[in-house]
């Protein structure tokens, strides 16, 4: 199933990856940038005023009874991020002590997708104050639709929770504790909302140059633009820099697709630049960067899906070889110098739509994915065989709404992020195993498995992304980003 009707009306959700409702914005502000938070403003209430509010003007023995049917659930009476419904008044505020890292940040129109960009700085970074670049791309309103932009960022002075304790982080960093993060930014106009934006590095060609970074997205008018980067992220460290309108210019325009897609990849194993995408209508077209710079879309797509393709991931370890997930509940493996442009391997791994999937790049045999009931699970290519039916190696159904990103750490292959539609962010570690006799729930509390390291709130939670240069960070969109570091990993 599409993630939208034709007859439907553009501005309302999409499924899956539901667009977040309109934000009140001042028009005087919508060209500004958005900024920091402090994490501690006073949005978040008081903890007395959070114990004390939930009066709500109902008769006593209304919300007792509604208190008591969510006690039948959860006996214990404990509170469940994403799951456990909040009084009116009430509202969430993080618990300093469980983030190393916490900010974040309002842009002036949400984004659906973003990307987290390598830099130069080095490898498993662990100081503090820290430094990331980002790309993502806007959801303006659509009488709006001109505002939208891809957004390049820097972020910097990026520093660890006051008081937090962090073993890896020199004494140094103290005086940099307490200074205000900043951001800066370029911006590249479209004219369309972005459904999905993916960044990728072609290796730089002597030894004095810089990597070429490259964007393709994604948008809601079926064009799938390729942008360079590159000027706008040299320009943030080199004062004076005007990027021109023809560096903000598009490189290449794919107009095969018919209808909007969200599926879109960059393979690992082509370092020039080999382009995977994929539409509402199941075709998927692969894009090659030719040794001249210009890019080559073949005009044969794949076909096999009966409905459309929501994720496309290239496999790390062979360079013909692409996975895709289709809101027809299956996850296809194909092999690109196949003339038949059909699928190797079809699986049905669920009955409902798969929107995500994410293949380790430290255990290629393994592929998680998330699906619309939200429900998520990780798969043995191993065991996967043409005539048989596939059976999980690990299957939760903790988050209670769709499954909207699933991302294996970089380095770890037992560490796992989710992001679902419950407004939450989760931290997950398979190598936690069980023994038949041991209980499948944590300190007691039902369906709460023991394999759940951490819960993050983030509102319309849309995407997340592990940071692959500095251990244990993580990003997440939805109204607004996150930046964070928790102390479970």
């Amino acid at each position: 199933m599409s993630k939208r009707t034709a007859d439907e009306d553009t501005a309302g959700p999409l499924k899956g990856r539901s667009r977040p409702d309109a934000m009140d914005i001042d028009d005087d502000k919508t060209n500004e940038m958005g900024e920091f938070e402090d994490e501690f403003e006073d949005e978040f209430e008081s903890e007395d005023e959070i114990i004390e509010a939930g009066v709500d003007g109902r008769p006593d023995a209304e919300r007792e009874a509604e208190e008591g049917a969510m006690e039948l659930d959860n006996p214990q009476g404990t509170f469940i991020v994403g799951r456990t419904k909040l009084e009116p008044g009430q509202t969430l505020s993080p618990d300093p002590t469980t983030y190393r890292m916490l900010h974040n940040l309002s842009t002036p129109w949400p984004c659906l997708s973003f990307d987290i960009i390598r830099d130069g700085l080095g490898d498993n970074r662990s100081v503090y104050p820290m430094t990331m670049y980002t790309v993502a791309g806007t959801q303006a309103e659509n009488t709006k639709a001109s505002d939208n932009s891809l957004m390049v960022m820097k972020l910097s002075a990026l520093s660890k929770m006051q008081g937090g304790d962090d073993d890896d982080s020199s004494d140094d960093e103290d005086d940099d504790e307490d200074s205000d993060p900043l951001l800066e930014h370029k911006s590249i106009p479209l004219n369309s909302t972005t459904n999905r934006i993916r960044a990728h590095q072609a290796p730089a060609t002597g030894a004095s140059q810089t990597p070429t970074t490259l964007t393709a997205t994604m948008t809601e008018s079926t064009n799938v633009y390729i942008h360079d980067i590159t000027p706008h992220l040299a320009s943030f460290d080199t004062p004076g820099t005007i990027i021109t309108p023809q560096q903000n210019k598009p490189l290449c325009t794919i107009r095969a697709h018919k209808s909007e897609g969200y599926a879109v990849d960059w393979s690992t194993l082509h370092p020039q630049g080999k382009l995977l995408t994929g539409d509402n209508d199941g075709l998927i077209y692969v894009t090659t960067r030719t040794d001249g710079g210009g890019f080559v879309t073949d005009n044969r797509p794949f076909t096999g899906h009966t409905s459309s393709v929501e994720e496309l991931q290239w496999s790390p370890s062979e360079a013909s070889v692409f996975a895709s997930a289709s809101s027809d509940g299956t996850i296809r493996v194909w092999d690109v110098r196949s003339k038949a442009r059909k699928p190797a391997l079809s699986m049905q791994v669920s009955n409902v739509d798969v929107n995500v999937m994410s293949w380790s790049r430290q255990t290629t045999h393994l592929l998680a994915s998330g699906d619309d009931a939200g429900v998520w699970g990780v798969w043995d290519l191993r065991q996967w065989k043409s005539d048989g039916k596939p059976t999980p190696i690990a299957s939760f159904d903790y988050h209670k709404e769709q499954i909207t990103s699933v991302e294996w750490h970089p380095t770890d292959d037992s560490i796992v992020a989710v992001s679902a539609g419950d407004n939450t962010v989760t931290i997950w570690d398979l190598a936690v195993e069980l023994d038949d006799e041991e209980s499948k729930d944590t300190g007691g509390v039902a369906d709460v498995p023991p394999q759940l390291l951490f819960v993050h709130y983030q509102n319309l939670a849309k995407e997340v992304h592990w940071h692959p240069q500095i251990p244990g960070v993580l990003s997440a969109t939805g109204e607004e980003f996150s930046v964070f570091r928790t102390i479970s990993v």
